[in-house]
């Protein structure tokens, strides 16, 4: 885990989930969770034919009518090319940024892949593929490292990605 400084970044990229379909999704779980508290909170009808004790029903309201919502609008995925390294955070389960020094590339690409059939969708993923940092889009760089693990960064500017890394490796900064 690293923590440094904003110093010599050849590139940097922060990216959100804002898609339309995952924001209806996250809303839709927090939608019903608010309807429920309403309904039997303050309306007094119980929710469905077995309900939830009042105290699981705020509990399900803070965690999915307000904790997740609010959790998927603060995640992003944070890349950094420095002259050391590549550096990602994907937040909130980084908090600092994890490095991948750059004499531990073997290989780097840009390209297009499925996120759905290569690594199971959007996230912190793994797949047959190896280890995927995304968060929409199927765009990325693959990278190889020298110990045979994949990762691949997800990314709406892959190409940059990719030329940040080659100017780094080069000493070109």
């Amino acid at each position: 885990m690293v923590n440094a400084p904003n110093m010599n970044v050849l590139y940097r990229e922060i990216q959100h989930f804002r898609q339309a379909w995952v924001w209806l999704l996250v809303l839709g779980v927090a939608g019903i969770a608010i309807y429920a508290v309403v309904q039997q909170l303050i309306l007094g009808s119980p929710f469905g034919s077995n309900p939830a004790s009042d105290t699981v029903l705020i509990i399900i309201v803070v965690i999915f009518g307000f904790g997740f919502p609010i959790c998927f609008y603060l995640m992003n995925l944070t890349t950094e090319v420095r002259g050391d390294g590549l550096y990602y955070r994907f937040f909130p389960f980084h908090c600092s940024f994890q490095k991948i020094p750059l004499e531990d590339l073997r290989d780097y690409e840009a390209r297009t892949y499925s996120p759905l059939k290569e690594y199971g969708g959007w996230g912190i993923r793994w797949g047959a593929s190896g280890k995927a940092y995304n968060v929409g889009g199927n765009r990325g760089v693959r990278l190889e490292l020298s110990n045979g693990e994949r990762i691949l960064i997800g990314s709406r500017r892959p190409e940059e990605l990719a030329e940040a890394l080659e100017v780094a490796i080069k000493g070109e900064f």
